[in-house]
């Protein structure tokens, strides 16, 4: 099902009035999704904030980060404080969520450095969080809503924040996310549990809502995909190895073929890959 953003004004945006994302006065902004989740469904993309984005945790005056729409269950908003605990033990964790009886519950779980509270998109917050993770939110929403919400978020992020609005699977095998700075689209992050696809383009499914419906001939996304499945075919060769190495081979092919590939080697035995957003942005 497919959410509409309420046709309200949203002060304070920096691109105007905000249209359908804004929210009315003393009312969070957004709507109520349908808040399924499960424990360590967001894994892999937890694995990469506490990876090569750790330094943003690290460097910030303030160690605010936001779980934001957080579901039906709390768990992974606790599983994002304890693993960001083992690189900042001063991060302060907030789940946001616009739904009272979830925010209600989850305060039972609430302890030092983690709290819950009612909220939507305009990050209801003292202070401004380096980070915010927002997962399988937009999907819910209408494309034309998502330039708007992105805006609405990133305009609260800290000097050297990231948004990151990503989407991923029931238990979390395939993942996908955009991560944005307060100015722009930086890339998007692919994660896939090896073994668990025949082609990498089986992860079109979980695209965020920016993209999903852009896997169609012609668009940028479309084409990169194509290129993965290409690459990984023509490693079938090294699956005798193992799919970790037959992954690398991809990325280090799609790399060399001007792709503007932005981790190396030790991301991809993850089976991670993190590409430029200009190269598969939607087109005009």
């Amino acid at each position: 099902m497919v959410q509409k953003a309420e046709r309200v004004a949203s002060p304070g945006t920096r691109g105007g009035a905000g249209g359908r994302t804004g929210g009315r006065a003393g009312r969070p902004v957004g709507n109520i999704t349908r808040g399924t989740t499960n424990p360590n469904r967001m894994r892999r993309v937890d694995r990469w904030l506490t990876g090569p984005q750790a330094w943003r945790l690290r460097n910030a005056p303030d160690p605010l980060v936001v779980d934001l729409g957080y579901g039906a269950s709390p768990a992974t908003a606790v599983e994002l404080f304890d693993r960001l605990r083992a690189v900042r033990p001063d991060v302060r964790v907030v789940g946001i969520e616009i739904e009272p009886e979830r925010v209600r519950q989850a305060k039972a779980l609430e302890r030092p450095g983690l709290s819950f509270q009612l909220g939507g998109f305009e990050l209801p917050v003292p202070g401004r969080p380096v980070l915010v993770r927002a997962f399988n939110v937009l999907r819910q929403y209408e494309e034309a809503d998502v330039a708007a919400i992105w805006r609405l978020v990133q305009d609260r992020l800290a000097p050297g924040g990231l948004f990151i609005d990503g989407t991923c699977d029931e238990i979390g095998r395939r993942v996908t996310w955009v991560a944005l700075d307060a100015e722009r689209p930086l890339c998007l992050g692919l994660s896939l549990r090896f073994g668990g696809f025949e082609l990498p383009s089986e992860i079109a499914e979980r695209l965020p809502k920016a993209l999903i419906h852009r896997n169609v001939p012609g668009e940028r996304i479309h084409t990169f995909l194509q290129a993965l499945d290409k690459a990984w075919l023509e490693a079938a060769p090294l699956a005798s190895f193992g799919n970790r190495q037959r992954w690398t081979a991809m990325c280090r092919a799609v790399r060399d073929a001007g792709w503007p590939v932005l981790d190396g080697p030790s991301r991809w035995r993850l089976g991670e890959l993190t590409v430029a957003w200009d190269a598969v942005a939607p087109g005009p």
